[in-house]
């Protein structure tokens, strides 16, 4: 496939490297001169120049007669975004992606639609739904919904004492009957054995366990992994009043309306627009980091402290600051893959990358263009989450789960069936119209997609 990635920041380079790695020929365009350099040293082709100019994008490739396959605009302007997508959609570019920061341009479908773009799309509101649920399970150091909010997928620690240390994954089911959950993968300490998990793998105290369940059942994972219930929130401070900052304060106001806000911003004339648009919060112009100003609102007895500003190092710091002062659960934005693990170095419960997050949507979206809703998982457990709807005539329609010869490394995580969602036996037979989540390793998901996709006549019996 050929591929124009117009924007060489932490975004483009990600999936440019990634795409080049898996065999394609990939076109960058960047009119930052470090950014190019640094874009040079992927196994890329690099256009220096502006991508919303039609001269740039035909160095590119990007002309009527051309064989791009996929524009994707991923610069920090969404005007120069929507132009690159729209002059490669007129030149006949078979597909264009664009970032937009902007979330009045993803309010509607209708700006993508009149300009010819594929897909529009922002990381701010899906982080602002992680966030939400990281503050909601305060034990959970990643998350994400699955099946549009029904269901989701937590990754907890088993700490010291728990009752799930020295049990095999299939006994906790038995033991457990009100927990209806699957274990999808188990991060080890050491990294040699973390997989994804059969039903005879014993737990031990530090295991990091990605599991998937309903929404309503996190309470009881919480109490098992960690001894501990999570307390509904009732204080939560954020900290940057920018796009991300105002989603999670808004998200917050509308799921959780007794809570106590506190949204701190050091620029007066925002947080007096701040207060007009967010009635229900308190909204502060200061410092997020002051130890006075924290105190006084009661740092101490907060439930949550969500830091997003616009500096990574600034996220980190104050983040760590408010956990040193007693606040339940820090967070901090960070939007570099080299702060990612700064969390297990510095007192720092949870750290949300929207780039990451936006990164790993669009390359689900690129390798399975067919399917419903492209999933991210956390990228250094190398493996995906895909969502599938199970066509008719599938050649595994009326056969039961464990009937179907999955390769290891391959499960069906969660199953929606009408307006129900249901956590899947060996016993489960796949019907029509099934809405499946699939996790597998990312060598993997290809060859799962494409079973579970496939109509009957596609492919000969094994």
């Amino acid at each position: 496939m050929n591929v124009v990635i117009v924007g060489a920041g932490e975004v483009g380079c990600d999936i440019a490297a990634t795409l080049s790695e898996e065999g394609h020929d990939v076109y960058v365009v960047e009119q930052n001169e470090e950014k190019a350099r640094n874009a040079e040293e992927l196994d890329v082709r690099v256009i220096r120049g502006n991508g919303a100019r039609p001269q740039v994008l035909y160095e590119a490739g990007v002309m009527e007669g051309g064989d791009v396959d996929l524009l994707l605009a991923c610069t920090d302007r969404d005007e120069v975004n929507m132009l690159s997508c729209w002059i490669a959609h007129r030149a006949g570019v078979r597909r264009v992606i664009s970032r937009v920061r902007s979330l009045e341009f993803t309010d509607s479908p209708t700006w993508g639609q009149k300009l010819g773009i594929d897909l529009m799309i922002s990381p701010e509101r899906s982080v602002a739904r992680e966030i939400l649920e990281l503050l909601a399970v305060s034990s959970a150091t990643r998350t994400a919904e699955l099946l549009d909010g029904r269901a989701a997928i937590y990754a907890l620690r088993v700490a010291e004492g728990s009752p799930l240390v020295g049990m095999a994954l299939k006994d906790i089911r038995e033991k457990y009957k009100d927990l209806v959950a699957v274990f999808v993968y188990v991060e080890r300490e050491g990294g040699e054995e973390n997989a994804v998990p059969d039903g005879n793998m014993v737990l031990r105290t530090g295991d990091l366990c990605y599991v998937v369940t309903y929404k309503e059942a996190a309470w009881l994972l919480e109490e098992l992994f960690q001894l501990r219930k999570s307390r509904p929130l009732r204080r939560v401070f954020v900290v940057g009043g920018g796009k991300l900052g105002f989603q999670v304060t808004q998200r917050i106001q509308r799921e959780y309306g007794h809570v106590q806000i506190r949204l701190i911003d050091h620029d007066a004339k925002r947080c007096a627009r701040l207060a007009e648009e967010l009635g229900g919060a308190l909204v502060l112009n200061g410092d997020g980091a002051d130890p006075a100003l924290l105190r006084e609102e009661g740092i101490d007895e907060a439930d949550g402290y969500v830091c997003a500003t616009e500096s990574d190092e600034l996220n980190l710091v104050y983040a760590a600051l408010a956990k040193s002062m007693g606040v339940g659960k820090s967070i901090a934005v960070v939007r570099r893959k080299l702060y990612e693990d700064l969390p297990d170095l510095m007192p720092v419960d949870a750290v949300v990358n929207p780039n990451e997050a936006l990164a790993s949507v669009i390359l689900r979206m690129i390798r399975y263009p067919g399917h419903t809703r492209a999933l991210s998982v956390i990228e250094k457990i190398d493996a995906e989450m895909l969502e599938v709807v199970l066509p008719e005539g599938n050649r595994l329609t009326g056969r039961p789960l464990a009937g179907l010869g999955l390769p290891k490394g391959v499960l069906v995580a969660l199953m929606g069936r009408g307006n129900r969602v249901l956590v899947p036996t060996g016993a489960t037979q796949m019907q029509a119209g099934d809405h499946l989540i699939l996790f597998a390793s990312t060598a993997l998901m290809r060859e799962a997609a494409e079973l579970f996709s496939e109509e009957s006549g596609d492919r000969e019996e094994p």
